[in-house]
């Protein structure tokens, strides 16, 4: 007898649902039997750190598994009895900042007696293989293909610079900074480094490789010493690797795999799964839990991305192919939602990001400082990058947790302009300006500053960098004459920064959730650490209708009273911000302190509500690799031919 089917319409929604229930069912009656699980990580691919921001980038990210979700997933996995063991293929452009973001979890994972194997065909091939190393050294079993290399040789950094071709076609650059450190400038004024950019430079390169050193021989369990000699005379062939201590066996794939089903048969066979579509500890439907009303009091930590450069509006700008942005009112109005929702303990404020605009950088710094003041904690996390503007929205923080090897700092400024005329003019293209104010044309390209001019654009860099520091020693609780010395543009590793005082702690997203959610009434080592939420990727937390997007010009309304406490929300600018959230296991202490209305009295404001939606993978965003990321401190903020914004 045929079985009965739903009607068309309805089988998208029912039918999952069946199965759903069929697979519980079924081991209700073979509860007798666990299934063993062996998670396979697939790193060749690429990490995703941000959202897609266009169709193609989605396109492009489709079977790319996130940082977040590959750490979450370890991080779950070494609680579930069902899984035995991972086996991970190394490879791929990832930073050192990545990469130590998923050894944690990875010490985690082996922490619970679980099997961890690495495997690669070659950690760099005819080159520098420092961050896939960085990764599986963390392992407890380390592979190379007989072909293969390890090149473990410790970072480097390039500079191009741009005087001599701007030379030749006639370009004229008129660029202020504050101050010697802030090298962005560099590339267009200098044919070669300064020896302040030189100095900064030199610094990064040996942060990182000492980073790497001591991780890798902490992996290991080598002294430093040996590390640092097997680098000098790298990249090493598959044998002296071996012979070093740095890699434990030489095969194919099928050796790694057949090794370990022979190792792990007794029990019966593991069956492989890939961690990104690790099926949650609980069953199919343990993500019920998350849709139903918990325990008074239990609150969640909500995680808001800030990825890419900062700029005034919202999030993304006029070109549907570019990589994702910062936009000052889409990122506060994701602030304020989050803040304003009363299940929301603390915000963890996720940052990659090189700066951007100056006035930009100070709304979102705003923002932060309100939510604050309304009683919810900020934390921010530091990616791979976090400078300049992008350490700007971090400082008003209560913490800042950044990697190792992040670059940050760079508390400076530049802003100035490329004139044109001559280049224009090689080509036959001739132009006239008329103005009506004295300094109404000032920033045209057609014509340089003069002294007048020239002096209003140092005055304004003087006040801006005035401004950035002043509100960084406020913000860091440092007096101004201690932290000035480490300003002046200079850009700092995130081990650098935390000796210096510039940030708090190292490690990455978990840490900080970690950070954000613990009870702050509780005394050290009492503080009970937060979970994600079992669901990923991490729900969005969205606007209230009453809350509309400031940079859509509609007034907001209050008058539609609150909806309940996860009910869906209107508007994009948190979905848009990239904010997700994650469980805390712990008491929630915190009241959100009601702001005062027009008579005086007290009233909330509109709340946000989350949505329970899945989301989706982000874009082919991958974190710069230990060299290339010191490459790109060079410029860690950057101007154009027409640029007329201060840029931090």
């Amino acid at each position: 007898m045929a079985a009965r089917r739903f009607p068309a319409p309805l089988r998208p929604y029912l039918d999952p649902v069946v199965a759903s229930v069929r697979t519980v069912a079924g081991r209700v009656a073979n509860r007798g039997e666990t299934e063993r699980l062996l998670l396979e990580l697939d790193l060749t691919r690429g990490l995703l750190e941000a959202p897609p921001t266009s169709p193609l980038a989605a396109f492009r990210a489709l079977q790319t598994p996130t940082l977040r979700g590959v750490v979450t997933a370890l991080e779950k996995a070494a609680e579930d009895d069902e899984v035995v063991g991972v086996v991970a293929h190394v490879g791929g452009s990832h930073g050192l900042t990545a990469t130590a973001e998923i050894r944690a979890a990875v010490a985690t994972f082996r922490a619970a007696g679980k099997r961890a194997v690495a495997w690669s065909e070659t950690y760099g091939e005819m080159g520098g293989g420092n961050a896939a190393y960085h990764l599986a050294s963390a392992f407890e079993e380390v592979w190379v293909q007989p072909t293969g290399q390890v090149g473990l040789v410790g970072a480097h950094a390039e500079v191009t610079f741009l005087r001599g071709t701007l030379d030749k076609l006639g370009v004229e650059t008129q660029l202020g900074q504050r101050h010697e450190y802030k090298s962005a400038a560099n590339t267009y004024l200098e044919r070669s480094m300064t020896e302040p950019h030189r100095e900064m430079m030199t610094r990064i390169v040996d942060s990182i490789t000492d980073t790497l050193v001591a991780d890798v021989s902490a992996g290991r369990g080598l002294e430093p010493a040996a590390v640092r000699a097997a680098l000098e005379v790298g990249p090493l062939s598959p044998d002296d690797a071996v012979a070093r201590g740095l890699v434990d066996r030489i095969g194919y794939r099928e050796d790694v795999y057949a090794a370990l089903r022979s190792e792990l048969a007794v029990g019966g066979e593991p069956t492989l799964r890939y961690v990104e579509r690790y099926a949650k500890p609980g069953g199919p439907l343990a993500g019920l839990k998350d849709q139903l009303p918990g325990p008074r009091g239990k609150g969640v930590v909500a995680v808001v991305g800030a990825h890419g450069p900062i700029h005034l509006g919202r999030n993304g700008g006029p070109n549907p192919l570019g990589g994702p942005s910062i936009g000052s009112d889409s990122l506060a109005s994701a602030l304020r939602t989050a803040g304003n929702d009363p299940s929301v303990r603390a915000i963890v404020l996720r940052i990659d990001s090189p700066g951007g605009s100056a006035v930009a950088s100070d709304a979102v710094r705003r923002a932060v400082q309100q939510v604050r003041a309304d009683g919810t904690p900020v934390v921010a996390s530091m990616g791979a990058v976090a400078g300049s503007g992008g350490y700007f929205i971090a400082m008003p923080c209560d913490e800042i947790v950044a990697g190792a090897a992040t670059l940050t700092g760079s508390i400076g400024v530049l802003g100035g302009k490329q004139v044109l005329r001559e280049t224009l003019g090689r080509i036959g293209v001739d132009r006239e300006t008329v103005r009506a104010g004295r300094f109404s044309d000032m920033f045209s390209s057609d014509r340089p500053f003069d002294e007048e001019e020239w002096a209003r654009v140092e005055g304004w860099l003087d006040a801006i960098y005035a401004d950035f520091t002043a509100k960084a020693a406020a913000d860091r609780g440092m007096p101004l004459a201690e932290l000035e010395p480490f300003a002046r543009g200079r850009v700092w590793t995130g081990a650098d920064a935390a000796e210096r005082g510039l940030v708090d702690h190292l490690g990455g997203l978990s840490l900080a959730v970690d950070r954000g959610g613990r009870d702050r009434g509780d005394e050290p080592g009492r503080r009970r650490r937060p979970r994600l939420a079992e669901a990923e990727p991490a729900r969005r937390v969205q606007p209230a209708r009453e809350q509309r997007d400031p940079g859509r010009g509609a007034p907001a309304r209050r008058g539609r009273g609150r909806r309940r406490p996860g009910a869906p929300a209107a508007g994009r600018a948190g979905r848009a911000a990239g904010v997700r959230r994650a469980d805390h296991a712990g008491p929630d202490r915190r009241a959100l302190r009601p702001r005062p209305g027009p008579s005086g009295e007290r009233k909330r404001g509109p709340e946000g509500h989350l949505d329970r939606s899945r989301g989706t993978s982000g874009p082919r965003f991958l974190p710069r690799s230990a060299f290339s990321s010191a490459r790109g401190a060079a410029g860690i903020s950057r101007t154009s031919a027409r640029s007329r914004t201060a840029r931090r």
